[in-house]
C-alpha cells in the first residue's frame, strides 16, 4: 500500500526542522501540542510546536538514546553517562542514575514509560559482539538490569491492556512479546513474535526487508514497526500478522510516534547519516516526516516520579 493509495495525504516533512543525523524517540506531549525528539550522535533534543510550527533546540553534552516525559514538563533523558532529569526551561541536567555499563562499549538506547509509570530503558552494545546489550527498569529511584542476551535493545511498546510487551533486538531482526504484570512491573514468558529475514549477504538494497528498530502501538493493539533500511514501516496484528505497509520516501526509518489533538497524525524519526549517493537521491533523509491514518495510536505515558 503506498501513501496515497489509502486515500490519506502522503508524507510530509515537519516544515522549517533541518534534519538530523539520527533521529529518534519522538513523543507528543498532547497537553502541550509538541513534538519532541533526539538526534542521537548530533547531541542535540529537539521540540516542534504544532500551532505555530516553531522549531527549538538544547546542546546536550552526550549523546541521548530516548526521551521520556515527567509532569509538569520536566523530562527524562537516557545518555551516554546516566540518567538524567532535563528541565526544559531551564535547560538544568540533575542526575537521577549512573550508567550501569562501560560507557566506552555501551550507552543508553531505545526507551519508554509503561502505563504505571516506570521508565523501561534498553542499551546498545557498540562492538556488536558479543550479545552484551540489556534491558533496564528504573522505579522508585532505583535502576534494576531485567533481560539481556542482545545487541541492539529497541521496539518497547505495550499493548492497549497493559499486559503485553514488546521489545526487540534489531541485530537479530528479531521482535520479542513478553506478558506483562502491571502491578509490579515483572515481565515473563519471552517469546518470539516476529522473526525477519536477515540482510542478504550480498548487500542487495533491493532484496532487504530491513530490521526492526522502534515501535509504538495503536488504539486497536496493532504494533507499528520502523523497518531500517527496509524504507517502510509495517502494522502488524497482536498476532504477527502484516496488516499494512506504508512505503517511506528515505531508506532509513527509526521510531514512529501518534500525535496530534486525535492522535491520528503518525510521527516518524529517520536516519541522516548515509552514504552521500543514498542522501543524494532521498533528500528527506534525517527529517520527521509525519502523514494522517485511520487508527489512532495511544497517548505517551507519563513516567510517574
Amino acid at each position: 500500500m503506498s501513501a496515497a493509495a489509502d486515500g490519506l495525504p502522503p508524507w510530509q516533512p515537519l516544515p522549517g526542522v533541518p534534519p538530523s543525523r539520527l533521529g529518534e524517540s519522538p513523543l507528543w506531549l498532547g497537553d502541550e501540542g509538541v513534538l519532541l525528539w533526539v538526534d542521537i550522535p548530533g547531541r542535540q533534543l529537539n521540540e516542534w510546536r504544532a500551532a505555530d510550527g516553531r522549531w527549538c533546540h538544547w546542546a546536550l553534552p552526550a549523546e541521548a538514546g530516548c526521551i521520556a516525559p515527567l509532569p509538569g514538563g520536566a523530562l527524562l533523558l537516557a545518555m551516554r553517562d546516566g540518567l538524567f532529569r532535563f528541565e526544559r526551561r531551564s535547560g538544568e541536567r540533575i542526575r537521577l542514575a549512573e550508567p550501569p555499563y562501560d560507557a566506552a562499549e555501551q550507552r543508553f538506547n531505545d526507551g519508554k514509560a509503561d502505563p504505571q509509570g516506570r521508565l523501561w530503558v534498553g542499551t546498545i552494545h557498540e562492538p556488536r559482539e558479543p550479545a552484551a546489550a540489556a534491558l533496564y527498569r528504573w522505579a522508585d529511584g532505583r535502576l534494576e538490569r531485567v533481560a539481556g542476551d542482545v545487541t541492539v535493545s529497541n521496539g518497547l511498546a505495550w499493548s492497549p491492556d497493559g499486559r503485553r510487551m514488546y521489545w526487540s533486538d534489531t541485530k537479530a531482526h528479531r521482535v520479542d512479546m513478553l506478558d506483562f504484570d502491571p502491578g509490579d512491573g515483572s515481565v515473563a514468558q519471552r517469546r518470539p513474535f516476529v522473526q525477519f529475514a536477515p540482510k542478504p549477504a550480498d548487500g542487495r538494497p533491493a532484496a532487504y526487508g530491513g530490521r526492526p528498530d522502534g515501535a509504538a502501538v495503536d488504539a486497536e493493539g496493532a504494533y507499528w514497526v520502523a523497518m531500517f533500511e527496509g524504507q517502510r514501516l509495517l502494522r502488524l496484528s497482536p498476532a504477527g500478522a502484516v496488516l499494512a505497509e506504508l512505503p517511506l520516501p528515505v531508506r532509513c526509518p527509526t521510531m514512529p510516534c501518534f500525535g496530534g489533538p486525535d492522535l491520528r497524525t503518525l510521527f516518524v524519526t529517520t536516519s541522516g547519516d548515509r552514504p552521500p549517493e543514498e542522501r543524494a537521491a532521498q533528500p528527506l533523509a534525517g527529517c520527521v516526516l509525519m502523514r494522517r491514518v485511520d487508527v489512532p495510536g495511544l497517548p505517551v505515558n507519563y513516567v510517574r516520579p
